[in-house]
């Protein structure tokens, strides 16, 4: 099955908001083995927006519209849909409570055209707005299918999770059973992740591989398609393994479940507590580790100090370490790890110093990272890092360098590259 996704909205023709919409769209039919051939943006305009519809149904098989939802005259998606399919709209009851509701609620008066957003396609299958007001439609026509969304990130895309996604599976999809299986990796580019599953990739039409890089992290989903959630399950299996056996030592976790949370799970089942001591990213690390209500279980605090003087006068690192190595160093980020351990009584401590930029410390360049680990039971080390010139993105990847690194020590995994000080050399 082919489908189309036609963006509805001046404002994306001109640059005032970003279509972050289509490429979720994307992604999401991706997992249900619906390619994606076409992505159109246009205006609120209804003569384009009938040309753009007339174009998608010569390729593909689905139409999905995005955005023109709303209230206001300029929100014309449903109502030009119902004009070129010669399909009357009709009022969804439970939108129309929802909004009467919402306005008595807010004490607001509700304009007319409020009731707009509770029109749908007659004879649709309503996608309910679980954080909007207006109502979405999917709707079987011909050869084709229609699907409207409302444009709103925060809306569009729990309209597609909780609701879409199922109707599709039912309606579509011709009864088999469709199962994925998401896979979580740190420690590769996409490019080089891409390159060690080549063949892998290349030899699968189902399950089908699918890799998508989000804010350093990598996420590979399976999808499989059956007669069972059993056959489904043997066939991702299969594919799992043979990811394994190139991949292995990258895979984190599984699920939604990103980096930090892992990490948090592994520190509650061991039953251990982290702290850090942070320079360059300026608390993102202890932020990552305390962000849900399980912290109190693995984490009593941390500190950051960015300057040498808070260093030496808050954290004890010793003055000779900052005059004879300075604060980018290993020297120093062993010391700010043991230092922030011993404060904090925990079983693992992490330090992070180094270079965010844009200009240069020490003689050393913007992406130059040091996190140093302490623990208990063994010696402390340090491993270097470098990323690149940008500030807020070397922040990022040194806390998620971290949260890894971490990660392998609490899983007694190989870690290349460590580097060992001399007690008599601090």
């Amino acid at each position: 099955m082919r489908a189309e996704i036609i963006s509805v909205g001046t404002e994306l023709l001109l640059g005032q908001v970003v279509n972050t919409n289509s490429a979720y769209i994307a992604k999401k039919l991706a997992s249900l083995s619906i390619e994606v051939y076409h992505h159109i943006t246009v205006g609120d305009n209804a003569e384009r927006i009938k040309e753009a519809i007339e174009a998608a149904e010569s390729r593909s098989d689905m139409i999905i519209l995005s955005g023109g939802l709303g209230p206001t005259e300029d929100d014309i998606t449903k109502q030009v849909l119902s004009e070129y399919l010669d399909v009357e709209l009709v009022l969804h009851e439970d939108t129309q409570n929802k909004i009467i509701t919402y306005h008595k609620n807010s004490d607001f008066e509700m304009p007319k055209n409020n009731q707009l957003q509770a029109l749908m396609l007659m004879g649709a299958v309503p996608l309910l707005n679980d954080t909007g007001l207006a109502v979405g439609s999917f709707l079987e026509k011909g050869d084709h299918s229609y699907i409207i969304l409302p444009g709103p990130p925060d809306e569009l895309e729990p309209m597609v999770e909780n609701h879409l996604t199922q109707v599709i599976v039912d309606n579509i999809l011709d009864e088999q059973k469709l199962v994925s299986r998401i896979i979580r990796l740190f420690g590769l580019t996409e490019s080089q992740l891409a390159l060690k599953l080549e063949k892998v990739i290349q030899n699968q039409m189902n399950p089908t591989i699918a890799i998508y890089a989000e804010g350093g992290e990598l996420t590979i989903r399976i999808t499989a398609k059956g007669q069972s959630e059993e056959e489904c399950d043997k066939m991702i299996n299969k594919v799992e393994k043979a990811i394994n056996k190139e991949v292995k030592e990258f895979v984190f976790g599984y699920g939604e479940k990103n980096l930090s949370d892992v990490i948090k799970d592994i520190l509650i089942e061991q039953e251990k507590k982290i702290t850090a001591a942070e320079s360059l990213t300026g608390g993102a690390f202890l932020s990552s580790i305390s962000s849900d209500l399980a912290a109190g279980s693995i984490f009593d605090g941390g500190i950051v100090t960015y300057s040498s003087d808070h260093k030496h006068k808050t954290l004890g690192i010793s003055q000779k370490v900052i005059d004879n190595f300075g604060v980018v160093s290993p020297e120093c980020a062993i010391e700010m790890a043991e230092r922030v351990r011993d404060m904090f009584e925990a079983d693992i401590a992490v330090s992070l110093t180094g270079v965010a930029g844009p200009s240069a410390l020490e003689g050393n360049i913007p992406g130059t990272v040091w996190i140093g680990i302490a623990l208990n039971e063994s010696k402390s080390f340090a491993k270097h890092y470098h990323f690149a010139y940008k500030r807020n993105k070397n922040r990022r990847l040194a806390v998620q360098n971290a949260l890894d690194l971490v990660r392998r020590v609490l899983l007694d995994m190989p870690i290349s590259k460590r580097i060992y000080c001399d007690e008599e050399n601090l």
